[in-house]
């Protein structure tokens, strides 16, 4: 029943200014013509974990001692709301007898959200929604609103400052957004130089950063406590992570980046959503979690989530969809659906990456590549909730989306306060009967698709075989984004990296074959060359010179992948096998005596490096380092390895983030 009366809680317009229970209850649960008010659903006193506990205690610490503008860096999953929700009866009224909290967020499911937990939370207060068509009195106990709607017309000169106690900021790294600046600017917590009796101001976030050059210390002074995704997974809070990248061909090298630093959207669908790509995703898809029972897709666009639920549907597997212009009923039924596990994919384009609460997400299957670390880890966060009988969250990355999201300096995440009112105003021009004749439209085309026989030729490119790189921890993928992941992505063999563009597979017997960038000639373009390096034949061989023979060049091409493609395919046929797989069991076996000397040369007397501290396969990969130029990187590839411990030394990578990116307890500058 109680799911039933959730579904009604926002059909109808209703502001009321009262601290009555019974009327606080007919409020927010009388159905559509009835007469008698309901009472809400009883529940248990909250239980709250340690670290939320520890949380709120910080938080209450810190107004204590005086500051006003706190934030707090939790992971998604983490429990946000319940600590903010259950923050508000916390925080003592201040001087004047202010008793009031608004709660803001700029999505209509994080408004309601924290509705929900306000109203279970504190039956015997008066709560009251301002979005959209819902207006509140300004007088509620707690108000719970929209920012673009509280910040339209004079909406918010309702709310008297002097009433309020507190304000509360969910998703706060949109903080510093025009209407949420406009909003603390009515209560005096931005732009006054005196704020005793202005409201405490507590935003909470699990990516508080931001690269677009506004900073969040304009709106927070201190970040009051942290503890972000790898802490959770240690002390299993969270649901652990497995990962896999796949190659999908799609090339994203004329994908331009948009004014937020992340790809253009209407370049990278063009990039993005083609026949071979998207076969090749629901490929992946039934190759490596076909037996998951809920797997939630992240598309580019429209059209991208158009197009890819028509394959999903062509190979018999049950999948649908949620857009932003869905009707709501049907949003609430497919939704709900999913939640029971009654089908397996749901596929959606930016409308499930934060305040998402769907535990029972156990894959996630990124097919819109970011350039934005923080949006990755909204996205793959969405998988990460604890859930009975969910050993884990598969996350399948399409073009290897984690090397730009997390080992390259990330860009942008979220919009500026001027894109946020452009995107707005497109919106407004279209009428909501417009939309939900685009959204029919849209339903049938993927129906019309599905059943289409495929395009000439797909079949024999969906044949291609895919390759895959898997990781069986989150430590497991920190630890490869460093050195040779890249390559060794594309690559079966122990290719190694020893310069700029510059690549490295050596043979049992000394020859080796050199992948390396030529540079432009003309207005002929940049091109990957193979260059393969032969051993003279000892007979051949002239004392005092050179054994090997002149480099050959073998191999020409546009691509990183055809070059490393072509000059495996030699490898193959040239080099043992067994010697430069690099999968190979013999790789894992403590170094030998020979290579520890050889690289022991290098290295202070008081830093030698000894058999269990390096495998066979890594000092090999270093001496081929050494050998081919790449003496300076040697210091560097070490320096993050002394620490003994495969999972210690992982997690030290881990807090050796970028300085931008790593979120510390203390002022915000």
């Amino acid at each position: 029943m109680w799911r039933a009366l959730r579904r009604l809680l926002w059909r109808r317009p209703v502001s009321l200014n009262t601290r009555s229970h019974a009327l606080c209850a007919q409020r927010f649960f009388t159905s559509p013509g009835s007469a008698a008010p309901l009472s809400p659903p009883s529940s248990p006193a909250v239980r709250l974990r340690t670290y939320q506990e520890e949380c709120i205690q910080s938080v209450l610490s810190y107004l204590r001692k005086g500051h006003k503008r706190l934030g707090i860096s939790l992971a998604t999953g983490s429990g946000k709301t319940i600590i903010f929700t259950q923050l508000i009866d916390r925080v003592e009224p201040s001087q004047n007898g202010a008793n009031r909290t608004l709660i803001l967020a700029h999505r209509r499911e994080l408004v309601e959200q924290a509705a929900r937990h306000c109203t279970i939370a504190y039956p015997e207060k008066s709560i009251e929604i301002e979005m959209g068509n819902l207006h509140a009195s300004g007088s509620a106990d707690i108000t719970v609103a929209s920012v673009r709607s509280l910040t339209s017309g004079d909406r918010i000169s309702k709310f008297d400052p002097t009433r309020y106690k507190l304000v509360l900021v969910d998703e706060a790294h949109h903080i510093v957004a025009s209407g949420y600046m406009d909003t603390l600017r009515h209560f005096g917590l931005v732009g006054s130089a005196e704020m005793a009796h202005t409201p405490a101001l507590v935003g909470v976030s699990a990516t508080m950063s931001r690269l677009d050059g506004i900073r969040l210390s304009d709106a927070i002074d201190h970040i009051v406590y942290h503890k972000d995704y790898i802490d959770m997974i240690q002390e299993n809070w969270l649901s652990n992570v497995i990962f896999t990248t796949v190659q999908s061909n799609a090339d994203l090298s004329h994908v331009r980046k948009g004014s937020g630093g992340d790809f253009q959207t209407g370049a990278l669908s063009e990039a993005m959503n083609n026949e071979e790509t998207n076969e090749i995703t629901v490929r992946a898809w039934l190759s490596r979690a076909a037996d998951r029972k809920s797997t939630l897709v992240f598309c580019v666009d429209l059209a991208h989530l158009t197009a890819l639920t028509a394959v999903f549907r062509a190979h018999n597997v049950d999948a649908r969809f949620i857009t932003g212009e869905t009707p709501k009923h049907i949003r609430g039924e497919r939704l709900e659906a999913f939640k029971n596990q009654q089908y397996p994919v749901l596929l959606n384009c930016g409308v499930f990456t934060e305040g998402t609460d769907i535990p029972n997400i156990d894959c996630i299957l990124l097919a819109r590549p970011t350039r934005s670390r923080n949006l990755l880890v909204q996205m793959i966060g969405r998988g990460m909730r604890l859930y009975p009988g969910k050993v884990n969250c598969h996350i399948i990355d399409m073009v290897a989306s984690l090397d730009v999201g997390i080992v390259s300096t990330p860009t942008l995440f979220g919009l500026s306060p001027d894109e946020l009112v452009k995107e707005a105003d497109a919106k407004e021009l279209q009428s909501l009967q417009e939309r939900r004749e685009l959204e029919a439209l849209r339903e049938q085309k993927v129906q019309e698709d599905a059943t289409a026989d495929p395009p000439h030729g797909l079949a024999s490119k969906s044949q291609r075989r895919l390759t895959f790189t898997d990781y069986d921890s989150v430590y497991d993928l920190i630890d490869d984004t460093s050195g040779d992941r890249h390559i060794r992505g594309i690559s079966a063999l122990s290719w190694v990296v020893v310069g700029e563009n510059r690549y490295i597979l050596s043979g049992q017997n000394g020859e080796y074959l050199t992948i390396q960038k030529s540079p432009a000639c003309g207005s002929s373009p940049e091109l990957i060359e193979v260059w393969y390096t032969q051993k003279i034949a000892e007979e051949a061989h002239q004392p005092g010179k050179s054994p090997f023979m002149r480099p050959r060049l073998v191999a020409k091409s546009e691509t990183l992948s055809d070059a490393v493609h072509a000059a495996d395919t030699l490898a193959t046929r040239r080099f043992a096998w067994q010697f430069v797989q690099h999968a190979q069991a013999w790789r894992k076996k403590p170094a030998s005596e020979g290579q520890l000397m050889f690289l022991n040369k290098y290295r202070d007397t008081d830093d030698q490096l000894t058999a269990d501290q390096i495998s066979k396969g890594k000092a090999g990969d270093m001496i081929t380092k050494l050998k081919f130029g790449a003496k300076g990187w040697f210091g560097r590839l070490e320096s993050a390895r002394k620490k003994k411990g495969r999972l210690q030394g992982r997690v030290q990578e881990t807090r050796s983030l970028p300085e931008i990116f790593r979120v510390k307890v203390g002022p915000l500058h």
